[in-house]
């Protein structure tokens, strides 16, 4: 992997449009985060199985409709497929409200809308990726990356718990409108963006069924990617797949209220901001790739740890404190990878491989976090929580060894016509 050095890059207007529209959708998201549970729960009295298979359904169905995307995204201009995923997202989103208020939203309606809002956000995921990488030089990659995740964690510690005080103050689908509203201001920051888009490498066309596997045979020829992909996909998936059982344990065994549970999650999420800040300078003095080995392999050595909570002040500090130093390891790890990635891939490739990724981490999400629910049923859920832990003890045998070589400089990109 490249190493980066302490040059200051201007990032420009265009960029600072990019992180806008990404800063808004981002805390639309986040302040929706828990929307659709409550709202099949205190609405249409869901029972556990029902919001169960509306995260996991959900996540699934809309991976298997985003699998033709990325050959699709590709071979289009990417600021125009962003923009119509925004509206997409937003009027998906806004059939809730409006059902709700005439009365007739069901259970089917929130299934059917989240898959359709999984699908754009895969399709967004891509098409975000190429023009970030046309929008931004290489030596700006991973300032714009650690902008990015920064933004996300921030996000992420202050929208769940404005996003309760929002339904208590104002109904179980104030925060879903408030989701809508982000991602319509979304695709105006993205239409605001001036500079010229180059021009697809190969013109839109039907995806053919190779196509459609293009990404992952790149990610797979390039041994880099293949191990960051592999280390990725499986951390991933066992992180979320402890949340259900970690739920069921602290919010019915132990008896913590939702604030308190709450609480452990959004305050450690400012670790993951403060990781974000100090990415780039670590890298600038260590190298890039001593310092993604040494996060990726020390974020894995917490979450085992969650199994060992117990009650009280005590159990809720050791959450908090075990989430505090996961997060603030993939604060740094992630925008570094995600730097990485951009790198080492063609222009003309990006959209297809962000698709692939994306797709692969969300249905191994939706895969291990059902298989985990088995093994919290079969063998308990302190038990399904260690088991998770361990092996993600064993995720940094996937990282790659040793720096990798410079890819190869790509041609440069045919302008725009006028």
């Amino acid at each position: 992997m490249a190493r980066v050095t302490d040059e200051t890059v201007r990032l420009g207007r265009d960029f600072g449009w990019l992180w806008a529209a990404f800063a808004t959708s981002s805390a639309g998201t986040w302040l929706a985060f828990d929307a659709f549970p409550l709202i099949a729960i205190k609405v249409l009295d869901a029972g556990p199985a029902r919001v169960s298979a509306l995260a996991a359904a959900g996540l699934a169905a809309g991976t298997v409709l985003a699998l033709p995307l990325g050959p699709w995204v590709e071979g289009r201009r990417k600021r125009p497929v962003m923009i119509a995923m925004d509206l997409v997202r937003c009027a998906a989103l806004l059939s809730v409200p409006a059902a709700y208020a005439l009365g007739v939203l069901t259970f089917a309606q929130l299934l059917a809308v989240s898959m359709v809002v999984a699908a754009a956000d895969i399709a967004f995921t891509a098409a975000s990726g190429a023009c970030l990488k046309a929008l931004v030089p290489r030596a700006g990659l991973l300032t714009a990356s650690s902008r990015f995740e920064a933004t996300t964690w921030t996000t992420t510690a202050l929208g769940p718990p404005l996003g309760g005080l929002a339904i208590g103050a104002l109904g179980p689908v104030a925060t879903v409108l408030a989701n809508a509203a982000s991602f319509l201001l979304s695709a105006l920051g993205i239409r605001a963006i001036r500079g010229d888009e180059p021009r697809p490498a190969r013109a839109a066309s039907r995806p053919r069924a190779r196509d459609l596997a293009d990404g992952w045979r790149f990610i797979w020829a390039d041994p880099t990617l293949r191990a960051l992909f592999l280390n990725g996909v499986l951390v991933n998936g066992l992180i979320m797949a402890v949340a259900p059982p970690l739920a069921v344990l602290m919010l019915g065994d132990l008896g913590f209220a939702p604030w308190q549970y709450g609480l452990a999650f959004a305050l450690p999420c400012l670790g993951g901001l403060a990781g974000a800040r100090v990415a780039r300078p670590l890298a600038a003095r260590f190298g890039r790739h001593r310092v993604m080995l040494a996060t990726g392999t020390v974020r894995t050595l917490w979450p085992v740890g969650l199994a060992l909570v117990g009650p009280g002040a005590a159990g809720l500090a050791l959450v908090m404190g075990v989430e505090l130093a996961l997060i603030t390891c993939m604060g740094i790890f992630t925008p570094l990878l995600a730097a990485a990635r951009l790198e080492r891939t063609p222009q003309d490739r990006v959209a297809r491989t962000m698709a692939a990724w994306s797709v692969t981490s969300k249905a191994s999400i939706a895969a291990m976090t059902a298989l985990w629910g088995v093994f919290g049923a079969v063998l308990g859920t302190r038990a399904a929580i260690a088991l998770a832990g361990v092996l993600l003890i064993a995720t940094p045998l996937l990282l790659p060894r040793r720096e990798a070589p410079e890819p190869l400089p790509e041609p440069a990109p045919e302008p725009s016509a006028a």
